[in-house]
């Protein structure tokens, strides 16, 4: 197993708890849905550039308002996720992945934004800055999509969910078919497969975009284990969030009550948190966790 072990199986296990209590609320989980997936759209795009806020995201994706001072392609990159989420949600019923699908939520993605390389697969070379090893030459692309969509159908190292949905990810990140829109296309791939084994949306955040770059750079070294863990952490959040709406039950509390009470700072359960040690979620900028996550935690130390 390329990730963390325990952390693989607390996602197995609160995701049999989703299970569980299916079917859910059509009314309650709709408007879940539509959280999500324009939460998914601001931090996909904020974490390339786009300056728009969460409450502006929606703005434009809901009431079709356009933000004074904002670029024009900020509010068509925000429009345009939107669309190519709806694409993805039609097709959860599908099987397998193939380059049609890939290419066209990419075409929707860069929509009026760049009509010329939209769903096409890039004929320029390009270089990352900052990256440790460059994109392949244009002129490798489409056997390498070949090859890269063939062995995700095939699996033949028996990844698990958590290590395919990464597998994907930087697959894509690391082919760079497109001359832009690749991290967002990745993501949403990303999501799809995630999706059609039964599992939320799950969104990188933006306030988590050093450490998720980061986690790219140690994939480029052929360390593909923190990127594998990251994105547990990411479905981990998503998952106790729709426990969080679904279930009920305990409410979240901040590191700092967390502390009260326990021979542990709130700076040291907030390490713990960063490394995926405890059961923690980040709500905006600040960790979270519930009593009873805290209290497995600590009986397991005693």
């Amino acid at each position: 197993m390329m990730m963390n072990r325990r952390l693989y199986e607390r996602i197995e296990r609160k995701k049999k708890e989703l299970d569980s209590l299916r079917p859910l609320p059509k009314t309650a989980l709709e408007k879940l849905r539509k959280q999500f997936a324009i939460e998914l759209a601001y931090n996909s795009n904020a974490i390339e550039g786009n300056t728009l806020t969460l409450r502006e995201t929606r703005l434009v994706i809901e009431e079709g308002i356009t933000i004074g001072g904002k670029p024009l392609r900020e509010h068509f990159e925000a429009i345009n996720h939107q669309k190519a989420f709806e694409l993805l949600e039609g097709l959860v019923r599908g099987k397998g992945m193939d380059e049609q699908t890939i290419k066209g939520v990419h075409r929707i993605i860069l929509s009026r934004i760049d009509d010329e390389y939209a769903g096409k697969y890039r004929d320029l070379n390009v270089r990352l800055l900052g990256a440790i090893k460059s994109p392949p030459r244009s002129e490798k692309v489409p056997y390498l999509m070949e090859r890269l969509v063939e062995k995700i159908n095939r699996n033949p190292d028996r990844l698990n969910d958590i290590e395919m949905a990464a597998y994907i990810h930087y697959g894509l990140v690391e082919v760079h078919p497109f001359v832009d829109g690749n991290g967002r296309t990745a993501r949403l791939m990303m999501n799809l497969f995630l999706m059609r084994h039964g599992y939320p949306i799950t969104m990188v955040l933006r306030v988590d975009r050093k450490k998720y770059y980061d986690c790219l750079r140690k994939a480029d070294e052929e360390d593909m284990k923190p990127f594998c863990d990251f994105i547990g952490r990411c479905v981990e959040r998503s998952l106790d969030l729709y426990l969080d709406a679904f279930k009920g039950g305990e409410d979240f509390i901040t590191l700092a009550q967390a502390a009260k009470g326990t021979p542990y700072s709130q700076e040291y359960l907030s390490l713990l948190a960063r490394k995926g040690r405890i059961e923690a979620v980040k709500i905006g900028r600040n960790w979270h966790i519930k009593k009873g996550a805290l209290d497995r935690y600590m009986n397991e130390k005693r």
